[in-house]
């Protein structure tokens, strides 16, 4: 391994590392929240390790029941999750070039976080496999660890809200998307999105607000971007330019 490769990776575990410790208290109280349910403390380890996606999760536990409502879990965390479709096109060209398992691995572990996080660096400089490496896995591996404590911590955790983990999804999440406040045309989509979102939820509710914040924000988007120039040689071009003798 090159000193490059390790500065890397080192750097990809120092930007992780604010989320990283923001992300404890939401996998310990749904650790806490999923043994409520009736979950097994293996069951809600296998549940991080193979879903990892929290909004999701947190979706599951409120449509929890005995029997399980399979259609309505699927819908709506098919709902949720439908922004990774977004994330995953945005990230795959700037990731291409990465080894096939490397690839493989890092869009298996890709969560809001840590694409955040990639898209940032990618503004600066090229991703590299041990940038992207050094950051999703211990991500991955600090949400499947916590969770489990939490969930065999269970009710010795107490209420949530007396230490304002109810809050740090939330906040996480706020962290994030100010990071883009400097992108071009930034506040206009992040404020197209929100307001997407709040109305979805006050009319419809979860999971709804999802699906139409990301919609609008796209929108908003593609409709701020600017026009692409036109190509050089263009026929429709040349014939409009005057000619002089």
């Amino acid at each position: 391994m090159t000193a490059d490769t390790l500065a890397e990776a080192r750097a990809g575990l120092r930007d992780i590392l604010p989320p990283l410790l923001a992300a404890v208290p939401i996998g310990l109280l749904f650790g806490a929240l999923a043994v409520g349910r009736g979950l097994h403390p293996a069951e809600v380890a296998l549940m991080s390790a193979l879903v990892f996606a929290g909004g999701a999760q947190f979706a599951v536990l409120d449509l929890w029941a005995a029997p399980v409502p399979i259609g309505a879990v699927a819908f709506s965390t098919g709902l949720i999750n439908a922004r990774h479709l977004l994330m995953g096109a945005s990230l795959a060209p700037k990731i291409a070039g990465f080894p096939r398992l490397v690839r493989f691995i890092g869009i298996g572990v890709m969560a809001d976080e840590n694409w955040a996080l990639a898209e940032r660096r990618a503004r600066e400089r090229p991703l590299t496999p041990a940038y992207w490496i050094g950051m999703a896995v211990p991500f991955w591996v600090n949400w499947v660890l916590f969770t489990t404590l939490g969930a065999l911590a269970g009710s010795f955790l107490g209420d949530p809200k007396r230490i304002g983990a109810d809050f740090a999804f939330t906040a996480l999440f706020i962290g994030l998307v100010a990071g883009f406040r400097a992108a071009p045309r930034a506040g206009a989509v992040i404020a197209a999105s929100a307001a997407a979102a709040a109305l979805a939820h006050l009319a419809v509710g979860s999971p709804w607000h999802v699906v139409s914040g990301a919609s609008a924000g796209i929108a908003a988007a593609v409709l701020l971007a600017p026009a692409a120039p036109a190509p050089v040689g263009n026929p429709a071009q040349a014939g409009a330019t005057e000619v002089r003798p």
